[in-house]
């Protein structure tokens, strides 16, 4: 088949470059986009007279055409036609004749490219974000009905201080909304057009590319040609962010799969969200979880390869760039097949209360509060820090937890212990006594959990 950029070859490409050149298989989903691009590109065209009005009507009118066949499943694109961009406009040379011919007059595949990856992203981006808000209205439901469930805190996997599995549930809350934040400032430095960038040094036809800026809504142009083509920076911090999003999943993730164990038996997967053994009966697998733990490394590798991709690459465009696509469209399709799962494993979980309690009892939680029972006494923070101390070392000896101890036993270690001690190392106390704003407090969650709504609604 004879290429639409032949006419300087005397002979065809080899079958097997064909093959390995061809992106087809992989950028026919920016199908849409480049419809979209090339109707406003000769709209453009015609408006400014570069070519006739009436071809300009007749491109538009092809586009649309080929537009609704794809979408109806009428269309089969060629691996000979190298990618989406000639593919499309092959098919529209064919169907209209030499108007067709005139559409890619002041346009280059490199700029015509980079406007396609930009607008596609920018749409997957907007999608992403409305599964970043379902799984943040998933976490404010489910942290509503836990704003009492009484669980361990950790550091270094060792229990910590008790705190609520509702405070837990809003870490998260405010993990995922930072990435709510850094896609939609990514996308920001997405949000320009590099159409009439050319191949890398412009056009002399008298484009309007604010027009068609306009037209595909974008917020402005690309500033510099040779950058407007060679750029792939919005492919890499998309990639960077895309990264975060799967390592907050993987991270919550793994703390499902632990506290499903029955070591923690903090929570149990729904049937629907887990998997069972091939040889031994009794397992109940969180597969999911798992899958989404795993599924992060794919996507931290996309990023590392777009980097290594791109580091060597002098400007402007330069083939190496067609890398960029099956990366960043792997991990678009990963983040998206993830969140939603996600969500659903959460909302269908059991989580068990008793057990929860269970957890933050044992492992002295409640050192710290004794500690700070003693300096309210008057006590010096480092004096008290030794004696609660000892006490968890004659705790651990006679295996019993602190608030288990009787007076003369508190007496052993401290004068100035009272009966008021129970309270005080209480796990709703440790819990409640810590109600300052982002604390784990019931009052202090709940102010959190309704500002989280407002933000949602906003």
């Amino acid at each position: 088949m004879a290429k639409l950029w032949g006419g300087r070859f005397q002979k065809s490409t080899d079958q097997k470059v064909d093959d390995f050149n061809s992106s087809i298989r992989f950028d026919a989903r920016m199908y849409r986009q480049d419809i979209r691009g090339s109707i406003a590109h000769a709209q453009m065209l015609g408006r400014q007279g570069i070519i006739p009005q009436e071809d300009a009507e007749q491109i538009v009118e092809g586009l649309n055409g080929i537009l609704a066949d794809i979408e109806a499943g009428k269309v089969a694109f060629e691996i000979d036609a190298e990618d989406i961009h000639m593919n499309i406009e092959k098919i529209l040379i064919e169907r209209i004749g030499e108007a067709g011919k005139r559409l890619h007059t002041g346009r280059s595949r490199n700029d015509q490219v980079a406007l396609d990856l930009r607008m596609y992203l920018m749409d997957e981006i907007a999608e992403i974000d409305g599964m970043l808000k379902d799984t943040l209205e998933a976490l404010l439901s489910l942290a509503e009905k836990h704003t009492e469930t009484v669980m361990p805190g950790y550091t270094h996997l060792q229990k910590a201080q008790p705190v609520t599995f509702a405070h837990h549930l809003m870490a998260y809350f405010e993990m995922f909304r930072r990435d709510r934040g850094r896609l939609a400032d990514c996308r920001k430095r997405m949000d320009s057009m590099p159409l009439g960038s050319g191949a890398l040094a412009g056009t002399t036809y008298p484009l309007d590319r604010e027009f068609v800026a306009e037209q595909l809504g974008f917020s402005g142009i690309t500033r510099n040609s040779l950058d407007g083509v060679s750029d792939r920076d919005f492919v890499i911090e998309l990639a960077s962010c895309l990264s975060m999003v799967m390592m907050h999943l993987s991270r919550f993730s793994e703390e499902l799969i632990l506290w499903s164990s029955h070591e923690f038996a903090f929570v149990e997967m729904d049937d629907a969200y887990s998997t069972g053994s091939s040889i031994m009966p009794q397992k109940k697998n969180p597969d999911v979880a798992e899958l989404i733990r795993g599924k992060t490394g794919r996507v931290y590798g996309h990023l590392m390869g777009l980097l290594t991709t791109m580091k060597g690459i002098p400007l402007a465009y330069n083939k190496d760039m067609q890398e960029d696509k099956e990366p960043i469209f792997d991990a678009v399709d990963t983040v998206k097949l993830c969140l939603p799962v996600f969500r659903e494993m959460l909302l269908t979980m059991t989580v068990k209360k008793e057990r929860m309690l269970k957890g933050a009892k044992g492992g002295f939680t409640n050192a710290t509060d004794l500690a700070d029972y003693l300096v309210k006494k008057g006590l010096p923070f480092r004096e008290a820090h030794a004696v609660v101390g000892r006490m968890v070392f004659y705790a651990i000896e006679h295996e019993k937890d602190l608030d288990a101890f009787s007076m003369e036993e508190f007496a052993k270690f401290s004068d100035i212990i009272a009966e008021d001690i129970y309270d005080a190392i209480s796990m709703e106390t440790c819990v409640n006594g810590r109600n300052l704003p982002g604390g784990p407090a019931k009052e202090a969650v709940e102010k959190a959990i309704a500002e989280g709504k407002a933000y949602l609604s906003r």
